[in-house]
């Protein structure tokens, strides 16, 4: 398969914004091949291409050297030349081993003769009637393709914006498949987000995948409905400047980079950072959400209810994920109905009490510090694309246990008892059931969290989240201390070491 892109007439700034669209495409094991005749700007382009990825710095010619290696956090290029390459020299160069670990840059790749690989990125520039301007033939080979559709139509996106002549920066993206970018003009910048419509995974019960089941969000709707809402609520979401729906292009209000977990890096006071995120919460509380958001020019985006079926399904990541490595084989069915008796009337219950907002990931990697704002302003929300209607509980306990760093248990005591002294007015609240739905919605969070952390480690290869199983595992231990958690907590203690006592898992 194939997917050829014409660009006529582009001129030396054209070509490095082109530049910064593909690098944010770029993974290891990729091939780049620059060709046209001596002049056409293969050298440039490819000087491009290494700035935007490895930043401002001296980029020379690998002419006499052959390839030139480039070092970055994200990715290792190795930038080739083989106008100079002799019969007999290609086989000395180590192209099979330079692509294991990144990215090759190739010109003139005429001369590597049969070893370029069938997945690649063929680029081909010549020269034009105009000086200055060249034109760009770009074909995505076998996988590429497709890539390189994406990057075709998030330019036709960009291009209509008042962003079509920036720069996009890439920025370290989550556990999603969404990925980011800063989008970098002299006098502003703003994020861009690419986040591509999931197709739903394999049916996993009543004909439904995960996604559904959970709901969570397969496209970029519900990010644009919830971030309004939150807007008009007086939060710190970000403004969005321009959307596509259908393809799930976004661009955003840049917050800067002073993320939770950065600011406690840098010795911020986390009472400090973790009370403004409580009084976010507070307010949030008090303002329950509608049953549908408004999206301009577009049909209203209707919320979901965070029901029982959705928490289990979510907690049983637990037993289908991490109990099967701790011991060897699948959960038998007859403890997976213990398991799912023991937890839907705890759910159940959980899902028609205290409802309002549940934004769902409201913890360190997702909130900003804004100091120059005001009040809960100064908490900037970043992912709330799978946001619900459900049990307040659920977003406090998301924030006191945070699953990325330790939260002491002194301040998450003290926070939990502000919130719910602040909520005591209201004859609709009761203290005493809030600290059961705590208890209960923390031992569910937990529960899927580590059974997601264990299938990103054993499925998608990313070990480094096992780092925080123990972690996870002292808050779990921490909320089925609960007396109304004492049925549960025992068939936990039957299936499950204790926290610190988790062998290093083999996944």
């Amino acid at each position: 398969m194939t997917s050829v892109w014409t660009l006529d007439d582009v001129d030396l700034p054209r070509l490095d914004v082109i530049a910064s669209r593909l690098a944010l495409a770029l993974k290891p094991g990729d091939v780049v091949t620059l060709a046209g005749p001596l002049g056409a700007g293969k050298t440039t382009l490819a000087r491009a291409l290494v700035k935007r990825i490895c930043g401002e710095g001296e980029v020379p010619s690998p002419t006499f050297a052959l390839m030139q290696r480039y070092e970055t956090q994200r990715l290792v290029i190795t930038h080739c030349d083989f106008y100079r390459l002799e019969p007999g020299e290609l086989g000395e160069l180590g192209l099979d081993d330079a692509l294991a670990e990144g990215v090759l840059l190739i010109e003139w790749p005429e001369r590597a003769g049969d070893w370029l690989p069938q997945e690649r990125l063929d680029i081909a520039i010549d020269e034009t009637a105009t000086p200055n301007a060249r034109r760009l033939v770009l074909s995505g080979q076998s996988r590429w393709a497709e890539r390189l559709d994406r990057v075709r139509e998030l330019s036709a996106f960009l291009d209509k914006t008042p962003y079509a002549e920036a720069g996009a920066e890439y920025l370290q993206g989550d556990a999603s498949t969404r990925s980011y970018a800063r989008l970098v003009l002299p006098d502003r910048t703003a994020i861009l987000m690419n986040s591509p419509r999931q197709p739903d995974g394999p049916p996993i019960r009543d004909g439904k995948p995960y996604s559904q089941l959970v709901h969570l969000a397969e496209d970029v709707t519900p990010f644009v409905a919830v971030a309004q809402a939150l807007r008009e609520r007086a939060l710190s979401a970000p403004a969005i400047y321009a959307f596509d729906l259908d393809r799930g292009f976004l661009i955003l209000e840049d917050l800067g980079d002073r993320v939770f977990g950065a600011e406690v890096a840098k010795g911020h006071d986390m009472a400090d950072l973790w009370g403004a995120a409580v009084d976010v919460l507070l307010a949030l509380a008090g303002e329950p959400p509608p049953e549908r958001l408004a999206i301009e020019g577009h049909a209203p985006y209707r919320l979901p209810d965070f029901d029982a079926e959705a928490m289990l399904t979510e907690a049983s990541l637990l037993i289908d994920w991490l109990w099967p490595v701790l011991h060897g084989k699948p959960m038998p069915s007859a403890l997976r109905e213990e398991f799912a008796a023991l937890w839907r009337p705890l759910l159940a219950e959980a899902a028609k009490a205290d409802l309002g907002w549940v934004l769902r990931d409201y913890h360190s990697p997702n909130l900003m510090w804004l100091p120059r704002r005001k009040g809960v302003k100064r908490v900037g929300l970043l992912d709330f694309q799978d946001a619900l209607r459900g049990p307040l509980a659920y977003d406090l306990v998301s924030l006191l246990q945070d699953a990325r760093l330790d939260v002491p248990e002194a301040l998450e005591r003290d926070e939990l008892a502000r919130y719910c002294a602040a909520r005591s007015a209201s004859p609709h609240f009761s203290s005493d059931q809030f600290h059961v739905l705590y208890a209960t919605l923390g031992a569910q969070r937990n529960s899927k969290i580590l059974g997601i952390f264990s299938r990103l480690a054993k499925r998608d290869g990313k070990r480094g989240y096992l780092a925080h199983l123990p972690r996870v595992a002292r808050y779990l231990e921490r909320d089925l201390a609960h007396p109304a958690l004492e049925r549960l907590r025992a068939f936990y203690e039957r299936q499950f070491p204790p926290a610190g006592k988790l062998p290093p898992l083999a996944l």
